[in-house]
């Protein structure tokens, strides 16, 4: 027998029944206040178990904690560094502080929720989590987008590429705010709305209303935030390792010629810094995709056929979406030279290095960071 299916544990919890269908529902929990923003289609769904409530608070405070504090320690290391503060590093710096500010926005209310197993925080905060959890996802990968293409410029292009400089970086942020903020705005005048989802603890677009000009603005959408990103980044990166394996090759050759098992001069050591870092950004994006395309697959679903959207299906998709604030920073902090080094010697408790690494890992470290430094001044 099912928790929901025994009266003994309704006797003291249950409440009045919401639903004109006359059964006990997920949605009987639910204010008043926000009923009108409730898609009929949850209707037909019991109330969760409890566990499931429990668990999900319990993973995204987990998740909230580390990419608050993950992200802050980015941004506080980018910025107090001399050395890190080129433009290419302004992005990854955005990058951060949109992840550091959907965390802070996405987490604690959901928490909250989760403890009392239904959205308590009103209509109007209701729309308000559900923008900014758009708004800081489309920065997010939009960021990622500019980051992706200063690697293909460095990389590809090489010396005959135009070296992206601070007033480049900032109009790549500008656009990039103003883009997302103009995107997520629409939901307030009609186009779309923002309201509760399956589960009751969370608040995004509505997918499963039938209107085909609210349908119009999630298709339009996607396209912008996820499928032409997805298209620029598989495209660069595709001549990203293009340029690197015929690099490599002609390292290999060129070595053989000279009867010498490599050759590390000051250009292999650049493009091999290079290459590190188009790793991070590869790495990096791919976390972001896997993060958000079971939230696409949701709001696709829901649009195409909402009967196999339930309340605990939309919660992973939700889960997982905003889980992608927490990669960034570990994949930094393990991966980046130059922010390694950083961190270790302004916060050594944080430090990703092991007492077994010898001198001459220190010393390619260090070389690594100083070429990617004249790589990015350059």
């Amino acid at each position: 027998m099912s928790y929901w299916s025994n009266p003994a544990n309704m006797a003291d919890t249950s409440l009045p029944s919401t639903n004109p269908y006359g059964n006990y529902t997920v949605v009987d929990t639910v204010p008043k206040e926000i009923l009108h923003m409730v898609d009929s289609h949850w209707y037909q769904f019991p109330p969760m178990n409890p566990l499931w409530y429990g668990l999900l608070g319990f993973a995204i405070f987990v998740l909230g904690a580390m990419s608050v504090i993950g992200n802050g320690v980015v941004i506080w290391v980018f910025m107090n560094t001399k050395s890190l503060r080129s433009p290419a590093n302004t992005l990854v710096v955005n990058l951060a502080l949109s992840d550091f500010l959907m965390m802070l926005t996405m987490f604690p209310p959901m928490v909250i929720n989760c403890f009392q197993g239904t959205w308590v925080l009103g209509a109007f905060f209701c729309e308000i989590y559900a923008f900014a959890g758009s708004l800081f996802g489309c920065i997010s990968i939009w960021t990622m987008v500019w980051i992706t293409l200063d690697r293909y410029n460095v990389i590809v292009k090489g010396v005959s590429a135009e070296p992206l400089n601070r007033k480049g970086a900032m109009l790549r942020i500008l656009f990039t705010w103003t883009m997302a903020l103009v995107w997520c705005l629409f939901p307030f005048f009609g186009w779309n709305r923002y309201v509760p989802e399956g589960n009751m603890t969370a608040c995004g677009t509505d997918y499963l209303t039938e209107d085909t000009f609210s349908h119009s603005y999630l298709y339009v959408y996607s396209v912008w935030v996820y499928f032409i990103p997805l298209l620029v980044i598989v495209y660069s990166y595709t001549f990203i390792i293009k340029a690197v394996a015929e690099h490599e090759k002609q390292m290999r050759d060129q070595a053989k010629k000279m009867g010498v098992k490599s050759l590390r001069s000051d250009e292999a050591q650049k493009t091999s810094a290079e290459c590190r870092l188009a790793k991070v950004a590869l790495v990096t994006v791919s976390l972001w995709f896997m993060a958000w395309t079971p939230y696409l697959i949701i709001n696709y679903t829901g649009m195409l056929d909402k009967q196999k959207v339930t309340p605990l299906f939309s919660i992973w998709g939700s889960l997982f979406a905003k889980a992608n604030a927490v990669y960034n920073p570990i994949v930094y902090a393990i991966s980046h030279p130059k922010y390694r080094a950083a961190l270790q010697k302004k916060l050594p408790c944080l430090n990703c290095s092991t007492d077994g690494q010898d001198s001459h890992h220190d010393n390619s470290t260090t070389t690594s960071a100083q070429a990617q430094e004249k790589s990015d001044n350059a």
